[in-house]
């Protein structure tokens, strides 16, 4: 590099997790237990034994959950939704979104800090065994068999990762199916073995390397706070109309009796850093609210610990909107949360309406390829027509497939399609008319389709195509 040429530095951190050379800046925060510890350690261990008992729960003879991707159907409480399903799931989908979007305006990243999965897991999995074998950040840390224990670390590690995995597949390839192929051998297997292999090794990736890194850098939710949230969600906050400016009393020296002329008027934060040395992320919520927050509350409780023994009021930092801070009134009731709730409303009533009136099965007509029609003796003309049908009830049926009007077409050659459970089938049909119908080479026919339980009866309309008028001999 040329001697006038010099690295330009950032004015401002450029991220938490970034050391001013660009190189990692490694986060090994210490533990602050108090109230919002010890109530997101609840919900995170209640989160973890749902998440692996979900796969084996069944409801109506289902899984509870199951995502099978291959097959495309997607299972919820005993509810399956088919490739046909689309517009249910896009509902589903938007409903869900919105969903985040309005627990967002009210209580900002609170997902992030108390149910997603990298911050349970990391927090109150991960990091409490790391703890367990090197010490807890913050008290002295044992100096023997360095090596032996952070081997066992990783062990351990692996252990949890590996069941971690096979919890996480076993929603798309079903918890039975996947525990046949954990006790038989990988030859038995070989491609759900290294499925599970690759799963395994993407999680030790994240929670022994990647870490926070997953919610500072690749996680698009915190890019996404500038718009959903406003002044008056409420957000991990630092107070600094009675915080600042910061610093510690001056002390009185051993044996003197005097009192300093002047004293510094300070405010309640002391600057004892315990609010950075417990962040996951690294962050300095006395900044301000920065995309890397997860708004877990560990500042707040360390807050806590240090304003009680100080003697000062708790709650310098708080879960607080910026309106509260500017001594101004919170509105809880504002434009986006009424908005949300109504979107909100119309998905749902739309999704249940929808979902009750779906037939139990669903048929599609599809124009063969190639000729559109074929010529018949004598003067007949056929199209060649694939229907597709869709069987959404659990239980297999047979479906009967004829034209009830007008009089004189009909299907050659084929009766009936037999389809199993939740299973979609296709077959080709050769619908036969008189030409002498047709009106301009169109002709609208009624298709009826019925099923042997009962259940279903649909009469769909079709048109053929034909000549305009026959060639002549």
């Amino acid at each position: 590099m040329p001697d006038n040429v010099t690295n330009l530095a950032p004015e401002e951190r450029v991220l938490s997790t970034l050391n001013e050379d660009g190189s990692r800046r490694w986060v090994n925060p210490r533990p602050s237990k108090g109230k919002f510890f010890y109530a997101r350690r609840i919900v995170a261990y209640i989160l973890i034994v749902v998440f692996s008992a979900v796969p084996w729960i069944s409801f109506k003879d289902k899984p509870l959950v199951f995502l099978d991707v291959v097959h495309r159907e997607f299972t919820f409480f005993g509810k399956t939704f088919l490739p046909t399903d689309t517009l249910l799931l896009a509902i589903l989908l938007i409903i869900l979104f919105v969903t985040i979007f309005l627990v967002t305006a009210l209580f900002g990243r609170i997902w992030c800090g108390w149910a997603c999965p990298q911050t349970v897991y990391m927090e109150f999995l991960y990091r409490p065994i790391e703890w367990l074998f090197n010490g807890t950040p913050g008290k002295r840390k044992p100096k023997k068999f360095l090596g032996l224990r952070k081997f066992l670390q990783y062990a351990v590690y692996f252990v949890i990762s590996l069941h971690l995995a096979q919890t996480f597949l076993s929603y798309f390839v079903g918890a039975h199916n996947l525990s046949d192929w954990i006790l038989g051998p990988p030859t038995d297997h070989p491609a759900a073995f290294i499925i599970v292999a690759v799963t395994t090794g993407l999680m030790m990736l994240d929670f022994a390397y990647f870490r926070e890194q997953v919610c500072c850098v690749m996680c698009p939710y915190a890019r996404m706070q500038s718009a959903l949230l406003d002044k008056d969600s409420l957000t991990i906050t630092y107070d600094k109309n009675r915080g600042e400016p910061r610093g510690r009393m001056p002390r009185k020296s051993k044996g003197s009796s005097e009192e300093p002329i002047s004293l510094p008027v300070l405010g309640d934060c002391i600057d004892c850093t315990m609010c950075v040395q417990t962040c996951p992320t690294g962050i300095d919520i006395r900044d301000g609210l920065q995309l890397e927050c997860i708004g877990c509350a560990q500042c707040a409780d360390a807050c806590n610990v240090v304003m009680e023994k100080i003697g000062r009021p708790l709650g310098l930092i708080r879960y607080a909107s910026e309106r509260m801070i500017e001594g101004e009134k919170t509105h809880f009731v504002r434009p986006r949360i009424i908005i949300y709730p109504l979107i909100l409303a119309v998905g749902l009533g739309a999704f249940v309406f929808l979902l009750s009136t779906k037939p139990s099965a669903d048929v599609l007509f599809i124009r063969g390829q190639g000729q559109v029609f074929n010529i018949l003796e004598p003067d007949r003309i056929s199209n060649q027509v694939r229907v597709r049908i869709s069987n959404r009830t659990d239980v297999p049926a047979t479906y009967t497939v004829t034209i009830v009007d007008p009089p004189g077409v009909h299907i050659d050659g084929f009766t009936s399609m037999n389809i199993g459970a939740t299973e979609t089938v296709s077959e080709n049909l050769l619908i036969v008319a008189p030409f002498s119908i047709f009106q301009n080479g169109e002709l609208v026919v009624s298709i009826k389709i019925v099923d042997d339980q009962g259940n279903f009866e649909i009469i769909k309309a079709y048109k053929l195509l034909g000549p305009a008028s026959l060639p002549k001999d």
